[in-house]
């Protein structure tokens, strides 16, 4: 499988979600995947994760590799490992988590668009989700670039990730600050998201800090042909995100003849600052100074009262 570009799926404890997943990359006959299976982080966790590693001992409709931790690592850490260990072994890989679906056709598109700018250094990831409030007005049926890099079902190579590991996300956003670059200029949740990175033990912000720092761009396709399923019961990291959901999906857009050529749409930055707008108390720290200092003087008259 000298060619093979491998999925890469991330599981954790919800085989409900999971088995949606795995019948979309069934119908997508994907020839390989590389499964890392985070261990229960309690005991209330056990039965899920045994549960669904019981699913995936179930497919025999591709070529599995199990990597079954026995310890739990959490999305973040185990996510920045799974993916750099498979880059050590294969050119580009496509990235799954246990709760994204995808229509038929979905991984033939994202291996065709992986092909098309392996030699592109400005294109450093494809995608192939994108949300409806997000998408230019004037794309049609080609895909278009975005600056902001995508966590769901993505894909890259291992050009693109080399320098990913050397530094967190706070430490990208601060070298991005250096250089007079806007930290927020793809949405305002990005230095805050920065900021908890290893505390919440989350990996994707450092992914697009790591575009922004080199210029890169993501390939994002015309409509998406992914859905977010875990947005319900049992959820972690997607909790409070259902505004996200694209609903019913239209069936997967047709592969270009031609790839379009590299160049950042420029609807994209303004697009996702206002879906993610910056924080009030950003946009006016002057402002949020002097009412937290009159809070504190108000409490100070009242405590004197007392």
């Amino acid at each position: 499988m000298t060619d093979c570009i491998p999925v890469v799926l991330f599981t954790y404890k919800r085989r409900d979600v999971l088995e949606r997943t795995l019948a979309g990359l069934r119908e997508n006959h994907v020839p390989l995947i590389i499964v890392y299976s985070d261990a229960n982080k309690n005991e209330r966790d056990r039965q899920g994760v045994a549960s669904v590693r019981d699913l995936l001992s179930e497919i025999n409709w591709c070529e599995i590799e199990r990597h079954d931790r026995t310890e739990n690592w959490g999305l973040g850490r185990n996510i920045l490992a799974g993916v750099s260990e498979a880059l050590e072994r294969f050119e580009s890989v496509l990235v799954w988590e246990d709760d994204l679906a995808c229509v038929p056709g979905t991984y033939d598109y994202l291996c065709s668009a992986l092909r098309a700018y392996r030699n592109e250094p400005q294109v450093m990831s494809v995608t192939g989700w994108t949300n409806r409030h997000l998408i230019p007005e004037a794309v049609k049926d080609l895909p278009y670039f975005d600056g902001r890099a995508e966590c769901w079902v993505w894909g890259t190579w291992r050009r693109a990730w080399q320098g990913m590991m050397a530094e967190t996300a706070l430490e990208k956003m601060q070298r991005l600050v250096e250089t007079g670059e806007d930290p927020a200029r793809y949405g305002g949740d990005l230095p805050f998201m920065a900021k908890h990175e290893q505390a919440s033990n989350i990996w994707a912000v450092r992914w697009l800090y790591h575009h922004m720092l080199h210029g890169g761009l993501c390939v994002r396709p015309p409509w998406s042909m992914v859905e977010h399923i875990g947005f319900g019961a049992g959820a972690t990291n997607a909790v409070g995100k259902n505004w996200l959901a694209n609903g019913v999906l239209s069936p997967c857009p047709p592969i270009p003849r031609q790839w379009p050529t590299p160049e950042e749409n420029p609807q994209c930055a303004r697009r996702h600052r206002k879906m993610c707008p910056r924080p009030w108390s950003d946009r006016f720290p002057r402002l949020v100074s002097q009412i937290r200092k009159l809070q504190a003087k108000v409490s100070r008259r009242r405590e004197h009262k007392r």
